[in-house]
Formats: C-alpha cells, sequence, structure tokens
C-alpha cells in the first residue's frame, strides 16, 4: 500500500503564476500527482522555475488556439501516458490521460459553456463523450481518478449565489444534471464523501468586486473516483489559502 497525494489547480496562465512564485509549495509538498489546467502556453513556453522538483514524467497538452487552454501533468510514479483525443474532438489541450496499475488518472479542463449557446452545445457534447469513455474504462477493468476544472458547481451549497446564477452557464440545470449522471454511473465526488454538506467551501472566485476576500466563490474544481476507490480515501480539500489564481488548488489523498 502506498499512500499518494494529488493536487489539482487551475493556474489561469503558468507564466503569470510562475511570475508571482505561486506555485513554489510544491517543493515543499510530497506531491506525486500535479494536475494544473489553463495553463494558456506551450511546453517549451513554461518557464523552468516553477517549482525546483525535478519530476521523472511530464506530459503538456497544449491547445491549438496558442494562448488558451492546456493541462500539464508531474508526476513520479511509473506508468504510461495515453491520449483520448475523440474526447478533445477541437483539440483545445483539455485532458492529460496517464494510467499506472489498474488506474486511469485524467487532469481536465472541461469547457465553459458561457460565451454563446454553440459554446454549451459543446460543453454538453464534451461531458457525454467524456463519461462514455470512462464507463468504456470500467468495462475493463480500470478503476478511475478524474481532477479538474469542472466548470460547473452542482448544488446550490456550492456557490454563494444560487438564486443569482440560476440561468447562468456553470449552474445550468442541464450541466448539473450530467454531474448526477456522473454519480450515478458509480463516481464519487471526494470533497463531499469527507466533508458532507459544508456550507462556504469553494474553489473559483471572481477577480470583480473583491468576491474573494467576500468568499463570493463557486465550487467548480474537482476530484471524482470511481466508487472502488471508495474506502482509499484518505483525505480530500480544498487549499483555499493558496493564492495566485482566480482559482485555488484542491487535495486528494489516497491509500493505494
Amino acid at each position: 500500500m502506498a499512500r499518494l497525494t494529488f493536487i489539482s489547480w487551475n493556474v489561469n496562465g503558468i507564466r503569470a503564476v510562475e511570475k508571482k512564485g505561486a506555485l513554489k509549495w510544491i517543493d515543499e509538498e510530497a506531491v506525486d500527482f500535479l494536475g494544473l489546467q489553463e495553463i494558456k502556453a506551450e511546453a517549451d513556453e513554461i518557464p523552468q522555475s516553477i517549482f525546483e522538483k525535478n519530476y521523472k514524467f511530464q506530459s503538456i497538452n497544449a491547445s491549438s488556439n496558442k494562448g488558451q487552454s492546456g493541462v500539464a501533468l508531474y508526476t513520479d510514479i511509473k506508468g504510461e501516458a495515453s491520449c483520448c483525443a475523440h474526447v478533445d474532438i477541437l483539440d483545445e489541450g483539455r485532458i492529460n490521460e496517464y494510467h499506472f496499475g489498474s488506474i486511469a488518472y485524467f487532469n481536465v479542463y472541461f469547457p465553459n459553456g458561457q460565451r454563446d449557446d454553440e459554446r454549451l452545445e459543446y460543453k454538453m457534447a464534451f461531458y457525454e463523450r467524456f463519461l462514455a469513455y470512462l464507463l468504456e474504462l470500467r468495462t475493463q477493468g480500470k478503476s478511475i481518478i478524474v481532477c479538474g476544472d469542472v466548470n460547473t458547481a452542482h448544488h446550490p451549497i456550492d456557490l454563494a449565489r444560487p438564486k443569482a446564477n440560476e440561468k447562468t452557464s456553470g449552474f445550468l440545470p442541464m450541466e448539473r444534471a450530467w454531474q448526477d449522471k456522473l454519480l450515478a454511473s458509480g463516481f464519487i465526488d471526494t470533497f463531499r464523501h469527507v466533508h458532507g454538506d459544508v456550507p462556504e467551501r469553494y474553489s473559483w472566485w471572481s477577480y470583480r468586486a473583491g468576491a474573494r476576500g467576500k468568499n463570493v466563490g463557486w465550487r467548480i474544481d474537482y476530484f471524482y473516483v470511481s466508487d472502488d476507490l471508495k474506502e482509499k480515501i484518505v483525505e480530500a480539500d480544498i487549499l483555499d489559502h493558496i493564492t495566485g489564481s482566480d482559482h485555488c488548488p484542491v487535495k486528494l489523498v489516497l491509500e493505494i
């Protein structure tokens, strides 16, 4: 058995975060899997000074739209990278897929649906393609770990102003219904599994109107695991004391 620590963080620009020194804390933590979203950079544009730790494996999936989206994975755990390009069909750099042992790990930056109806439609189709792929892997005997910015708050408890956002993408009934479907398909929201209905715990705050200081936020960053890993969950938390982005990191610890 090994205790593995996973960190997920939408950094909203890895070069901007590097200028703030906002990833240096990784050097002082035992982080086995670091998944970053919205890096907005090609592999050769990522500063070497983001942290001192030299991970044995890193995978950068940059968007075909330069300066947008992108995800990065860092780990010392031996495994094999894979690619589910049939999910990210627009090549927006949204997924790292990594298999180790019997586990398939995903670091995902899910689409935002607020731009227009066409983008919302794409977000919902992305959701469905991704879940179908997870279920296919489950039939093959794989356990699943999914982390990332899901871009949807699941329940009213997951955002500060649910009534005001009922018609806003990120809290629409259809988006939330997909999360219902995910959990009904045998997946666990690890934060709620550990903490129950604790209120006012968020992972994203608008830069406007001092939202973070007032804790007017949304919980849109998650760790999901397949239910066969339920008894392996040691810790799940939101690291809202860490700044540097409009999101904060989220954490999962498993005993595997």
